[in-house]
């Protein structure tokens, strides 16, 4: 006598928001910057350059820390605004900073002497930022529906509905 076997449920795979996605790569970027500079701090001669006062040429100054706080706050807002922008701003918002980050990650990447490891940080945030270049980009979109026409519009598809 065999036991009949039990019916494997399949796994309800819910759609994302798209807002939801970006927020979630902003957040991913956000986390690669911070462990490749946490990371960083492991390579020979980091500690001792920053203890003199210089990361990579710069010198440790107000004016250095204040500039990079700057910068690094905007991928850190683009997970707010992400999430509560209107459809329209957040994706053309999404599309303009994702592409400003490009060459500044890129540049991220020069001088380091660890390349490899520096190099695959800056790929996979690069791969972060084609993600929400695409997301942004492929934003889906919905046509007008009869109940949301307002005045004439409303008169006029109902005109064409009879």
């Amino acid at each position: 006598m065999t036991t009949p076997s039990p019916a494997i449920a399949t796994l309800d795979d819910q759609p994302l928001s798209v807002r939801a996605k970006l927020a979630a790569a902003w957040t991913s970027f956000m986390l690669l910057y911070a462990y490749v500079d946490i990371l960083g701090f492991y390579t020979p001669g980091n500690v001792a350059d920053i203890l003199d006062g210089k990361v990579y040429e710069f010198d440790l100054s107000q004016t250095f820390s204040t500039t990079v706080l700057s910068v690094l706050a905007v991928p850190m807002f683009m997970v707010v605004l992400s999430t509560s922008l209107p459809a329209r701003a957040n994706r053309a918002t999404n599309l303009v900073v994702a592409a400003l980050f490009v060459p500044f990650t890129v540049f991220n990447v020069a001088g380091g002497f660890y390349l490899y490891f520096y190099g695959l940080g800056v790929v996979l945030e690069l791969v972060v930022l084609a993600l929400i270049v695409r997301w942004a980009w492929t934003w889906p979109r919905t046509t007008a529906s009869v109940t949301s026409a307002t005045g004439r519009d409303r008169e006029t598809a109902g005109a064409h509905q009879r």
